[in-house]
């Protein structure tokens, strides 16, 4: 089977485990400061606001706690998206508003967003669909002239920028995933950066357990005893460690050419589909947006679509759609008279093709050939 997702891990990963081994502790320590600060160079951020975590999920969490939400609050994100964001409000006891998205790059556009505000809106929790940012300039201008924090999930976004500016730097928090079917893939893991200085202290004692230092050796320096307890928040243990950050600082120096191959996939599915008649491509880029390359979509036939998959899965390569909507979801309470058509177009025709830097030109070849089989002999 052709996967969609697939990481790339290898003999540098593996050594940077064994000196983490060899080191004797495997828990959050240097190497994950290390990570942080490699990361937020990447970022081109201060490192004191970059934290590694145990998952992109944990960051999510973490930032509607920092929002201070109450059952009252309202935080609008686009209804294609994780379901981990929509947890991550709804968990707070605040309401999930669901906007609308383009179409064709299931981004949402400023308008969408701008349309889902009330009196009760108190934070925008935007999604960098497929790794394209999408308009993360125009909805952060908009969100800073209305005083209403913003939330960039740049999980897909990890490599992606408009004019030289990274995702994920454009709000007052933005998270990253570095799971197994993502391009920086440390197995389990995320990234989670707070621009305001004292939130981002209070990001650190959320993500361990609440505590004031999340290590006897830090506080020993200040005091005697340094195994009693400083809690300043009720939280859980979502931290990072040095395991996954050895492999993390490998996969991030190795990123610019995973994302390279990636795009070189992408040049070949638009040139070689671009005349496959009912089947749509993803838009190209506007002048200035980089792109991480994580999904690669196209649109068919509502009628056929499903077929469609059901053909290329026969044929040994695995297709999906992300993300379901989540307005359709009965748990987060959205009005039943709630119209999104953009959501519900994109939902109903769209398929994700396989894209990884694992694959070769061999498998590029014969996901074409399935496709354009797949879509003719449906059309």
């Amino acid at each position: 089977m052709i996967n969609v997702f697939q990481p790339s891990l290898g003999t540098e990963e593996l050594a940077a485990v064994s000196e983490v081994f060899e080191s004797g502790w495997l828990g959050h320590g240097p190497r994950t400061k290390a990570f942080e600060a490699a990361f937020a160079e990447h970022l081109g951020v201060q490192p004191e606001g970059v934290i590694f975590l145990s998952s992109c999920t944990a960051g999510l969490f973490i930032s509607t706690e920092l929002l201070d939400l109450g059952e009252d609050d309202e935080v609008v994100l686009p209804s294609v998206s994780f379901v981990a964001a929509a947890n991550a409000v709804a968990a707070t006891g605040a309401r999930p508003v669901f906007c609308d998205v383009d179409p064709r790059t299931l981004n949402p556009r400023r308008s969408d967003v701008e349309s889902a505000i009330t009196d009760r809106t108190k934070g925008v929790l935007l999604l960098h669909y497929g790794g394209y940012p999408g308009e993360i300039t125009e909805i952060a201008e908009m969100c800073r002239e209305r005083g209403i924090p913003l939330i960039e999930d740049s999980a897909c976004a990890v490599a992606s920028s408009v004019d030289g500016r990274v995702a994920g730097s454009f709000g007052d928090m933005a998270m990253w995933s570095f799971d197994a079917m993502k391009i920086l893939s440390t197995g389990d893991g995320g990234m989670l950066h707070v621009r305001d200085p004292e939130l981002a202290r209070r990001a650190r004692r959320l993500a361990y357990h609440g505590l004031e230092q999340s290590s006897g050796f830090a506080k020993a320096r200040v005091s005697h005893r340094w195994w009693e307890l400083d809690v300043r928040d009720f939280a859980r243990r979502v931290i990072g460690n040095d395991l996954t950050a050895a492999i993390g600082q490998v996969q991030l120096r190795r990123m610019p050419e995973f994302v390279q191959r990636r795009k070189e996939i992408v040049d070949c599915y638009d040139a070689e589909l671009a005349d496959v008649d009912g089947l749509v491509l993803p838009p190209p880029l506007p002048a200035g947006h980089e792109s991480s390359y994580y999904f690669y979509w196209v649109q068919m036939a509502a009628s056929i679509r499903d077929q469609v998959a059901a053909d290329l899965y026969e044929a040994g390569v695995y297709t999906t759609f992300r993300y379901p909507p989540l307005h359709r979801v009965p748990a987060y309470g959205a009005p039943a008279e709630l119209e999104l058509p953009g959501v519900d177009h994109a939902s109903d025709t769209t398929l994700c093709l396989p894209l990884h830097q694992g694959l070769d030109d061999s498998e590029v070849r014969e996901v074409v050939t399935q496709v354009r089989k797949a879509v003719e002999s449906r059309s």
